[in-house]
């Protein structure tokens, strides 16, 4: 089980992901009419669209909500003039720390995540200074009741995936990018649930985190992942197995 993984759970329990429903359809609207903009409004001919669109009925969003947003990016409607950034940063104990970000004023993102940085012990950095440490993949996720091991292998690395990993709930599918369509088109043509599917940098070497390091690169990374312009956020730390294990219980 992965350092990632073990994160991840804890942050399920202690409910700190997107647990504003608000602050979930804000980000899933600002891609929607992103990938809009860049691919056009079709979602059958703009995969980007078409996972945004997927994420967004996965969250409940009305149907009419996340259409505005596809007309707002196709200019359409009138709406926002939004821009992708990427911003670099390194947190306590070295940790490096990727965000992409659509906003529609830089400065004054770049101003409060750099506030958010040094609130915990970190610095935003300039480009270059963590993006080396990472290496984009596709990554799909699903249930671990959805399928068997056996099947798993099959299914997935059959069509091009990488690796499969799991903890206790979830199977962990990587992929090259160029592979994510492929290995989830299959897995759904076998008749297997996936979960989620998306593009994610993942670190090449990744570092293990304790005590109070651990602790404070989760509120980094949870402060960073409550700010409205940022999308997603990578970082190359995992937690050790203790500290996973303590933080699981205080959940």
């Amino acid at each position: 089980m992965s350092g990632h993984n073990r994160w991840t759970k804890i942050k399920r329990l202690k409910g700190a992901v997107d647990a504003a429903r608000g602050r979930a359809f804000t980000k899933i609207i600002k891609e929607i009419t992103i990938a809009a903009r860049m691919g056009g409004g079709d979602p059958t001919g703009n995969a980007r669209l078409r996972k945004a669109i997927d994420l967004a009925k996965a969250t409940n969003m009305p149907q009419d909500t996340w259409q505005r947003a596809i007309k707002k990016g196709t200019g359409e409607l009138e709406g926002v003039s939004y821009e992708e950034l990427v911003y670099e940063g390194v947190g306590p104990a070295g940790a490096l720390l990727l965000m992409e970000v659509v906003t529609d004023n830089r400065n004054r993102t770049a101003a409060e995540i750099r506030k958010v940085f040094d609130k915990h012990n970190g610095s935003l950095g300039g480009a270059g200074s963590a993006a080396w440490a990472f290496e984009p993949k596709g990554i799909v996720t699903l249930a671990k009741s959805a399928a068997s091991e056996e099947q798993l292998f099959d299914v997935a690395v059959g069509a091009g995936a990488e690796d499969v990993g799991s903890d206790d709930e979830t199977w962990t599918i990587t992929t090259p990018v160029d592979a994510l369509d492929p290995v989830k088109d299959a897995l759904v043509a076998a008749k297997i649930e996936v979960a989620s599917a998306s593009y994610e940098k993942v670190p090449k070497t990744p570092k293990i985190v304790e005590g109070r390091d651990a602790d404070v690169l989760l509120n980094l990374v949870t402060a960073l992942e409550e700010h409205d312009d940022v999308q997603k956020v990578f970082t190359d730390f995992e937690l050790s197995e203790a500290d996973a294990a303590r933080l699981a219980s205080e959940a």
